[in-house]
């Protein structure tokens, strides 16, 4: 068994052919794609069906107080009610990933913030799907005008909104309480970044080059 150190751990990009790629589920807002690829020259080629995602953005917000934002909202597929941190949909064309965070903060929580970095990257379910989400940290929050605010319709009509000390929501996805994934991957992700104040994360403009669709052509073929 190899040892690896920290600097060499890394995700990287692979260089397997795909052979095809037929779309075969049209969905209201995500699809089902079946590609055949070659793994290996000496087999025969793989056939994989996954959910192709527009991808996602989330910000973990804190305030002065060391308090984090959260949302409570129903999701339907697990029929629970989820403490969450704001995030949404990357299905605006041509729309960077900063600034998608930024509106779906102002969208879900009335709140803009002076201060942001990206907290963590990740894929929610690579086995299954190619969404990539990007997380964000966002301090120095201020509340939106009443009459500039976003109105927000359908599980999001009746969210709840609280801020909650940092520790405390840490606790709460240790103790098995907080189950949604964003939610999860910032508040510990934040918990890691305070110990050296922050100062390890990187800027809010950072390309999101693991992202399928922001890929460059180098690292897409």
């Amino acid at each position: 068994m190899e040892k690896t150190d920290g600097e060499a751990l890394g995700d990287s990009f692979s260089p397997r052919r795909l052979l095809s790629s037929e779309k075969v589920y049209d969905g209201r807002i995500w699809d089902v794609v079946q590609d055949t690829f070659e793994y290996a020259p000496e087999m025969a080629p793989l056939v994989r069906d996954y959910i192709e995602h527009p991808g996602a953005v989330a910000v973990l917000v804190l305030n002065d107080a060391n308090e984090v934002l959260m949302i409570n909202q129903y999701r339907h597929p697990v029929r629970m009610n989820l403490w969450e941190i704001p995030a949404g949909l990357m299905d605006i064309e041509d729309e960077a990933p900063h600034l998608a965070a930024a509106r779906e903060l102002a969208e879900e929580a009335d709140l803009i913030a002076s201060d942001w970095a990206v907290l963590v990257d990740l894929f929610l379910s690579p086995g299954s799907s190619s969404e990539a989400i990007r997380i964000y940290l966002a301090r120095n929050p201020r509340e939106i005008p009443v009459d500039q605010r976003h109105e927000r319709t359908d599980e999001e009509a009746d969210m709840a909104i609280s801020w909650v000390p940092l520790d405390d929501a840490i606790n709460a996805v240790l103790a098995g309480r907080i189950h949604n994934p964003s939610a999860v991957a910032g508040l510990l992700a934040a918990s890691a970044a305070r110990l050296g104040n922050y100062a390890s994360l990187r800027p809010v403009d950072t390309p999101f080059d693991v992202h399928p669709r922001l890929r460059s052509t180098e690292q897409a073929t």
